[in-house]
């Protein structure tokens, strides 16, 4: 799951009255590929381990390159494209998830496997940087909020139906078949882009980078930033290797369901949020944090009982589904009219390198202590995160947000 950084500044063209649905659900869709197209391995460890001959915490790698190549490229790219039209970078964006996947699912070699994901990382790093803004742009100010949960209804989609469709499809015919499907799904989704979106100019360049270090003087943008770090880096070492937890506590075979409960909690978390983040941010955050520390000590206690196991995974995807847009809109607040540009470009590297850093992590704590050692690992860094929200009661997380009167 990689996160936004809209760099789009509104332009004086007509404001929109209503949200244009079918343009959001197009934007839906692109965030869906996105994500399923990074946390796909998560349910196809196994066998890609398998035909790639490799160790399946090589395998999982193949997630620690696809946010590298986010983390990397993110800034830079987003930079350099600043005066592009906003249609023609998200479909080039968009084109280059439709070779990725494709080379991915005919490859035979580990290398060219994991330069195929780099190169997937590349494109979403284009595609984080202007969904949450595209999102944004389409609607008048009292509906914003709402544009952007539409948008980002995609990731726990992907979660709920996406991996385990994938993992299905893995099972039953190969997981080469799970990213050709996402190269016929992504094909689809350019016409749909080329027909039901509208189009906005980009930001003419002025001639200096994005003022990176002055965003992190700015109150709050800092305990911001490391929430998501460290919250990104917990989930992700969980979430990269689920199957391979699964499996070791005896529910090897019913990993699709498993992501189906996870992923269906995952919606009902970003109804919840979309609903309620306008007055009650600060809240919802503590409330997301308890409730992945909660799963994770359970999954680390009581792992040997299938009953809990499947209420921890349903408190986990509680807790996780609104943390995107709780921290895409933490960051858009802290950083103010000066500083949102930069601090979300930021937020979304930082997501990323936790990406990267959770996979690294996690295949080490796989190699030397096996996979019970990943829901104790959850729960150590989760508790740093809870401090820096609760402490963060003025700037960052504020109990109230700056023109919301809530």
């Amino acid at each position: 799951m990689t996160t936004y950084a809209p760099t789009d500044v509104r332009t004086e063209e007509a404001e929109p009255q209503r949200l244009p649905l079918l343009a959001l659900l197009a934007l839906a869709t692109a965030v869906f590929i996105t994500s399923l197209t990074e946390t796909l391995p998560a349910g196809l460890l196994p066998s890609m381990s398998s035909d790639l001959a490799v160790s399946e915490s090589a395998a999982g790698q193949t997630v620690t390159i696809y946010a590298i190549g986010t983390a990397l490229t993110a800034i830079p790219l987003t930079a350099a494209t600043t005066a592009w039209r906003r249609k023609r970078l998200l479909l080039t964006a968009m084109a280059g998830f439709a070779v990725a996947n494709t080379v991915t699912a005919i490859s035979t070699s580990y290398l060219l496997t994991m330069g195929a994901r780099f190169v997937a990382g590349v494109a979403a790093g284009l595609a984080w940087a202007l969904l949450a803004g595209y999102a944004r742009r389409m609607a008048p100010p009292r509906l914003q909020g709402k544009a952007i949960a539409i948008a980002m209804a995609g990731i726990p989609v992907a979660l709920s139906l996406g991996v385990p469709a994938g993992t299905f499809l893995g099972k039953a015919v190969s997981w080469q078949v799970a990213f050709l499907t996402m190269t016929g799904l992504t094909v689809i989704l350019l016409g749909w882009i080329a027909a039901a979106v509208p189009d906005y100019p980009g930001q003419k360049p002025e001639g200096k980078g994005a003022p990176m270090l002055s965003a992190l003087k700015v109150p709050g943008v800092t305990p911001v930033l490391f929430v998501t770090l460290v919250l990104v880096l917990a989930h992700t070492i969980l979430y990269t290797f689920i199957s391979i937890f699964l499996d070791q506590v005896g529910l090897g075979d019913s990993i699709d369901l498993v992501l189906l409960v996870f992923g269906a909690a995952s919606l009902l978390s970003i109804w919840a949020v979309g609903a309620l983040i306008n007055r009650r941010l600060r809240v919802l955050t503590i409330v997301s944090v308890l409730l992945m520390g909660l799963a994770a000590a359970a999954l680390a206690v009581l792992s040997g009982n299938t009953v809990v196991i499947y209420a921890a995974v349903t408190l986990w995807g509680l807790g996780w589904g609104g943390v995107p847009t709780l921290l895409q809109t933490a960051a858009g607040d802290a950083g103010g009219e000066e500083a949102a540009d930069a601090a979300q470009a930021m937020l979304v590297t930082l997501w990323n390198v936790a990406m990267a850093g959770g996979g690294l992590v996690g295949g080490l704590l796989l190699d030397l202590f096996g996979s019970g050692s990943f829901p104790w690992s959850v729960l150590i860094l989760i508790v740093p995160v809870l401090a820096v929200v609760v402490g963060a009661r003025t700037h960052g997380f504020p109990a109230k947000r700056a023109g919301t009167g809530a």
